[in-house]
């Protein structure tokens, strides 16, 4: 299985022949076995020229890079080994017809909320008294199928996230931790910027497994494919989020993994120090690489591998093959 390469430091990546090493301002060396890696996520401030970014197109390695402040900022995206112009032609079709897509986006929401549920109800059993926010939720839910329009959905599903956030101060066993709403640029507290981070993480595995598909990542359902460069990794992000990224800030601050002596606060709000971020997604990589049974394919598969044949069988439904439903966890 091919690695995620975390770069926190600042540096230059350079190419020696076939081969490429990070070099970090104060001289060190590490070279990248690139053979075995998928794709490169730059949080420091790095350097590289176009010779670095030839080798990594020949080597299909997708390179994400993100501002000081964590914010997601771009991605070297090579060219496109899989191109099938079958499964563009389906996907426009898909987005052009108001009902098609409007079935899809319902299911990225249902896939959503779902699994929001499946977490309520398992720290619910451990006493953590959420009969409220469950019972509002599904409430909610229920007027899923009525939405007519796009809007209407993402609308819905933006009333049942607000009411699933409220939860987070009663899963969360941290004093220092507490989360008032939900706010994105500038996050306003420790909760909202492990959000962000975790958020913003996801959607790059995401369209790292789209490359690895005939899919075209322009092309979205439930958000609207524009001037944006990508969209369909955000539809696909949306099951996955509370799955991977809540679930892991959970277990960070639930363990004592993250301290407020790991964030730092300036006039562009907070941020994850390098040590936040270094712990936060060690946590996140133990949880991608975690297995769950697959009862179609009878066996256990990572929940990385879980978002290729998420991605898989969406491409079965715009062919018109397997009708699509959204992954959802076990209780």
């Amino acid at each position: 299985m091919k690695e995620t390469i975390y770069i926190f430091t600042n540096g230059r990546l350079q190419r020696k022949e076939n081969t490429i090493f990070f070099e970090s301002e104060d001289g060190e060396r590490k070279f990248i076995p690139v053979e075995n890696v998928k794709e490169i996520f730059l949080l420091g401030e790095v350097d590289f020229n176009k010779r670095v970014l030839e080798f990594f197109s020949q080597k299909e390695i997708l390179l994400s890079y993100f501002s000081y402040y964590g914010y997601y900022m771009g991605t070297f995206y090579p060219r496109e080994h899989y191109n099938s112009g079958f499964m563009i032609v389906n996907q426009t079709k898909h987005y052009l017809s108001n009902e098609k897509r409007l079935f899809l986006a319902k299911c990225f929401v249902e896939g959503a909320v779902l699994n929001c549920l499946k977490i309520l109800k398992y720290y619910n059993r451990r006493g953590k008294n959420l009969d409220i926010n469950i019972s509002d939720i599904e409430e909610k839910f229920g007027l899923l199928p009525q939405q007519k329009t796009i809007e209407d959905t993402m609308a819905l599903e933006g009333q049942m996230k607000q009411i699933y956030y409220r939860s987070f101060n009663t899963i969360i066993n941290n004093e220092d931790f507490r989360f008032d709403q939900r706010t994105r640029r500038p996050p306003k507290d420790y909760i909202n910027t492990l959000i962000s981070f975790a958020n913003s993480m996801i959607y790059n595995y995401a369209l790292s497994e789209i490359y690895q598909t005939h899919l075209d990542p322009r092309i979205g359902f439930l958000h609207t494919s524009n001037f944006r460069r990508f969209s369909l990794n955000l539809d696909i992000a949306e099951i996955f989020k509370p799955v991977i990224g809540d679930r892991t800030i959970f277990a960070i601050l639930n363990k004592q993994i993250i301290s407020a002596k790991d964030f730092e606060k300036d006039m562009q709000g907070i941020t994850l120090k390098e040590s936040g971020k270094k712990k936060f997604l060690q946590q996140m990589e133990e949880r991608l690489k975690s297995t769950v049974k697959h009862k179609k394919l009878n066996r256990n598969v990572s929940y990385r591998r879980l978002i290729r044949l998420e991605l898989y069988k969406l491409e079965k439904h715009l062919m018109d093959e397997e009708e699509y439903f959204p992954f959802v966890m076990e209780s």
